[in-house]
């Protein structure tokens, strides 16, 4: 009896989690992580912007970073506007404690930690026929440290109903145009709640600091 008790409760949890997992395909993909290449802080005042379209709700974010050993992001900006870093605001917000999770990859070359960052969108409602900015900012590590996003430049770019509109153009915010980086936008249903346990199902030598920020690290 007892055994069986515990193979329903099982059965239950694994069906539950199904949904969750299944809002989180992606629905706009700029392609996988680089890491090796390049990237561009996304804090000290620097902001980064990337374009995407085809979305009708948009509520999870994923994107690649390089960290500095040991740190571990614990909030960040993100709007999406009709311009870069600009225009129309359909959506923004602080993505920060259970809305927020970071996943360490591997180390890079260069001696920086690259990790896969989540976060809740907050259902942002959007045409699919227009194109919009993703601007990310503001990034909080507890040592301080600089942030930088990925660069992959659209490189295998596609996805669910992604594919035919990338790769994305890119911008930021002191110097205007730069290669575009790694991230997915996904959509699932409208008004649902974040689950802490479907975020988790979401998905997939030091360089040093030497006192002045450098927003494009290569």
């Amino acid at each position: 009896m007892k055994l069986h008790m515990a193979s329903l409760t099982i059965l239950c949890l694994a069906l539950a989690a199904l949904p969750a997992a299944a809002d989180l395909a992606p629905s706009y993909d700029n392609g996988p992580i680089n890491g090796t290449t390049d990237a561009w802080a996304i804090n000290f005042g620097y902001v980064v912007s990337d374009t995407f379209t085809g979305i009708a709700y948009a509520e999870f974010l994923q994107f690649g970073v390089w960290e500095f050993p040991g740190d571990i992001l614990t909030a960040v900006d993100w709007s999406i506007t009709s311009d870069e870093n600009g225009g129309t605001v359909y959506g923004s917000g602080t993505a920060s404690g259970e809305y927020l999770k970071d996943e360490f990859i591997s180390t890079n070359q260069f001696g920086y930690n690259i990790d896969r960052i989540y976060a809740w969108a907050t259902n942002v409602k959007l045409d699919p026929s227009k194109t919009y900015w993703l601007n990310l900012a503001n990034a909080v590590v507890p040592s301080g440290d600089p942030v930088y996003w990925d660069e992959n430049s659209g490189a295998q770019c596609g996805g669910t109903g992604g594919g035919a509109h990338c790769p994305s153009l890119a911008s930021e915010s002191a110097l205007g145009t730069i290669p575009s980086e790694a991230f997915s936008i996904n959509t699932g249903n409208i008004g649902t709640t974040p689950e802490p346990a479907g975020i988790l199902l979401f998905g997939s030598g030091v360089v040093g600091f030497v006192g002045v920020l450098r927003r494009k690290l290569f």
